[in-house]
């Protein structure tokens, strides 16, 4: 295993230097150029290693680094389908990065340094192994390295062009210092060392300047254009015989009050009757104890043919099946506003999300007596369809094509694209504020 992290650590360095001269001639990389900073493996690669080390799934997460993050195909004939994992997305992340038309190999010249981290693997032996005592400790390694290998890549903007992937809520990195003993996370992003550092996170916290959220990768990567438009014409074409849909698990079979019970308890209390232009008003996926998480027929194929997805939160405010649900057409109800709304600015603008998704609080619902399918059926089938139509014209930008891909369907932004290129304008803004003071 030594080796084989060996060589493909000498594989990203080869493919960083040749993307790089071949198409840094044809591009206008002023204010674009990213200097990946090289670390030790144990940062990144040899964490790969370790992969059947801690029980996060029935045996080990070690088919999902296949594909560089894209996980196992779901089938043999598979070209786009594959069994993502969420936690994989710094290794897919990475992988893309060294496709990047303007990377520098010169930190002085570069515009941003990208950390190829694999924090959240890294976290995984404080979240579940023997270092779960040890959590504040998350991120020191690292920040010594930085300051003693090369240390003016560091120093000479304290930190505030630098920019990580971290593959878990900011939450889970958020363990105050001073908790003794600890409690569930890592001190990560308290670490003072880190906070001039631009975190890219599933989900952020409300106040953290550097800390944005960026979408959950779907099982979706495709290769090229006419598979994105095969794709994307099944979705506008899927015949939506199902007025909602919830997809998830937990929280449902609760005895205390909360939205996720209370959409269990009114799907299984509607039923459809005719004249009626859906068969059935609600249905539910059952997705309890991870059986959906890396099989995506068992809840795209109900999506596709539901026009509206719940999405309430559970462990956390966001959902990864937020983007599964918009990825199949299906347009998302929220329960909560920092479910999506004040998380995913960059890919989903603030002023779209009346035109694309539905917001009903969850307090009328749990507390209140207001019913989930009357909201839904009382808008117009006009409405339903423009909806629906502006769902399918965003879903390009919240999913992650496949690395290695076609010429025609680079031209078109995706998740990776608009992450990369806000991410340059919040560090070129920050470092005018920090200039400036």
């Amino acid at each position: 295993m030594a080796a084989t992290s060996a060589s493909f650590v000498l594989f990203l360095i080869a493919a960083a230097f040749f993307l790089s001269s071949a198409t840094s001639l044809q591009i206008d990389c002023t204010g674009r150029q990213i200097y990946i900073r090289r670390l030790p493996p144990r940062f990144n690669t040899d964490l790969l290693a370790n992969c059947s080390a801690y029980p996060l799934f029935v045996e080990s997460f070690c088919p999902y680094t296949a594909n560089h993050g894209l996980g196992l195909k779901t089938h043999n004939r598979s070209q786009s389908w594959y069994r993502t994992d969420p936690l994989l997305l710094e290794l897919l992340f990475h992988r893309r990065v060294l496709e990047y038309p303007c990377l520098s190999t010169d930190p002085s010249a570069a515009d941003a340094v990208f950390l190829p981290y694999y924090s959240a693997l890294d976290a995984l032996k404080y979240l579940y192994g023997p270092e779960v005592n040890s959590s504040f400790n998350h991120g020191l390694d690292l920040h010594r390295f930085l300051l003693s290998d090369q240390p003016h890549i560091w120093s000479r903007r304290s930190g505030h062009d630098h920019f990580l992937v971290m593959a878990r809520p900011a939450w889970d990195f958020s363990q105050p210092l001073s908790n003794d003993p600890p409690i569930w996370g890592t001190s990560f992003l308290e670490l003072p060392d880190f906070l001039n550092v631009t975190a890219l996170t599933f989900e952020s916290r409300p106040w953290p300047w550097q800390e944005q959220a960026i979408p959950y990768p779907t099982s979706f990567h495709p290769p090229n254009l006419p598979l994105l438009n095969a794709w994307i014409r099944r979705v506008s074409s899927s015949r939506r015989t199902v007025l909602s849909l919830f997809a998830g698990g937990g929280g449902g079979i609760s005895a205390s009050p909360n939205i996720r019970r209370s959409i269990r308890i009114e799907c299984e209390n509607t039923s459809s009757f005719d004249p009626h232009p859906y068969s059935k008003l609600c249905e539910v996926v059952d997705c309890s104890n991870g059986v959906c998480e890396h099989d995506p027929i068992r809840y795209i194929k109900p999506m596709l043919q539901s026009a509206f997805c719940f999405q309430p939160p559970g462990d956390t405010l966001t959902r990864r099946s937020t983007f599964d649900s918009i990825l199949a057409g299906c347009i998302p109800v929220f329960f909560e506003d920092q479910s999506a709304r004040s998380q995913y600015t960059w890919h989903l603008l603030e002023e779209e999300f009346g035109e694309l998704s539905v917001f009903i609080p969850k307090e009328n619902v749990v507390y209140g007596d207001l019913k989930i399918i009357d909201v839904l059926m009382a808008i117009p089938s006009w409405k339903v369809r423009r909806m629906r139509e502006k769902v399918v014209e965003v879903m390009p930008r919240i999913i992650y094509r496949s690395h290695g891909s076609s010429p025609g369907l680079r031209a078109k932004k995706d998740a990776f694209d608009i992450t990369i290129e806000r991410t340059l304008e919040r560090i070129k803004t920050r470092l005018e504020e920090v200039s400036a003071q």
